[in-house]
């Protein structure tokens, strides 16, 4: 049983999807923490992922609010099912959830993604992935500083390094968005003619005057900016009558292919998102994240990753000079990865 939730859970299930099926029964549980059909229902389209077998509908509401419904729903599912393996995916709620549920029935679990760390336990995602890593019995690690991570925390034994599922789905999604969008077109923006931008964190977005620096700042980079505007993002910019600079062109949020195509072909992501910072690196394109940590601290060492503190004045020329030597840099989150999951799940239900 695999139970996903959110957008990048969505596009991790796909290519493991499509290859455990090859050999298992698998049973999709989308647990509705996204519930907007662009970030939802358009992803299983385009990646094509079977249509869930159970969808809870939980929607949004506080985090205990929302674990909790997801823990009662997804027991529901677990004693009807009774699946012989639980996977689930990445630092949602839904990750959470999946994971406290079943190891409450004494059910099997991987946690794929395990052993990030950004060492802030005021992220709700912090929190999501040390339980998850903890009440899991196996950990499938995309990192060698994941490894390492979970060492420290007593958790090796259960911990196998496989490398990044988000690599398989990168590579064969941004080789669809090629012949399925259209979006630089309709836009009219040439390739390395704009930056993208992508915010959601609570400590950038929630704080008006923190999220009205941040766009001020980037009033003053010499190319437009393309922003994908969130939903609860977009509420809060309405909601405080932010101004948006005249260099940015607002969006909906868009399907992946789109998104892919758009981080594909521009000069640089700005982003706070930590599954952005990975897609930049497998996209072989310049990110600069609004953020004084990150999980991905690979991305740091090879130095095609630069962290710059929202909360004070941006360095415009830094941003607009950073050009990362990508040639240098090697396969950083691993190749094939599906394939070696697979391999892994097989062993443990043996």
């Amino acid at each position: 049983m695999s139970i996903v939730g959110a957008r990048p859970q969505f596009i991790k299930l796909g290519p493991l999807s499509k290859i455990v099926r090859e050999s298992f029964n698998e049973i999709v549980v989308h647990t509705g923490q996204h519930y907007d059909y662009n970030m939802s229902q358009s992803f299983f389209e385009e990646l094509g992922i079977p249509k869930p077998d159970y969808f809870l509908e939980v929607g949004s509401g506080s985090h205990a609010v929302q674990t909790g419904e997801m823990l009662s729903k997804l027991e529901h599912v677990l004693l009807k099912e009774i699946p012989d393996l639980v996977v689930v995916f990445g630092d949602t709620n839904s990750t959470l959830a999946g994971a406290l549920a079943a190891a409450k029935l004494q059910i099997k679990t991987v946690h794929i993604e395990a052993g990030l760390r950004s060492f802030n336990k005021s992220m709700p995602e912090e929190v999501n992935r040390i339980v998850s890593d903890h009440v899991s019995d196996f950990l499938f690690v995309p990192t060698y500083t994941g490894m390492s991570n979970l060492i420290n925390e007593g958790l090796g034994k259960k911990a196998i390094l496989t490398g990044d599922i988000m690599v398989d789905s990168v590579k064969l999604a941004a080789s669809l968005s090629q012949v399925h969008s259209s979006i630089l077109t309709r836009y009219g923006f040439d390739e390395g003619g704009y930056y993208l931008l992508t915010l959601h964190r609570p400590y950038n977005v929630d704080d008006p005057q923190i999220l009205e620096k941040i766009l001020d700042n980037l009033l003053k980079l010499s190319l437009p900016v393309i922003f994908p505007v969130h939903p609860r993002t977009k509420k809060l910019l309405d909601s405080n009558s932010i101004k948006i600079p005249e260099n940015f062109v607002i969006t909906e949020p868009q399907g992946y292919f789109d998104f892919l195509a758009l981080q594909g072909k521009s000069k640089a992501i700005i982003t706070d998102s930590g599954g952005i910072q990975k897609e930049a690196c497998i996209l072989r394109k310049p990110c600069i994240t609004l953020r004084t940590e990150t999980e991905w601290t690979e991305t740091i060492q090879a130095g095609v990753n630069i962290l710059i503190n929202p909360t004070e004045d941006l360095n415009i020329s830094r941003i607009e000079k950073f050009n990362p030597d990508f040639d240098s840099v090697g396969p950083i989150f691993g190749e094939n990865v599906a394939s070696g999951m697979l391999m892994q799940i097989k062993n443990i239900l043996e």
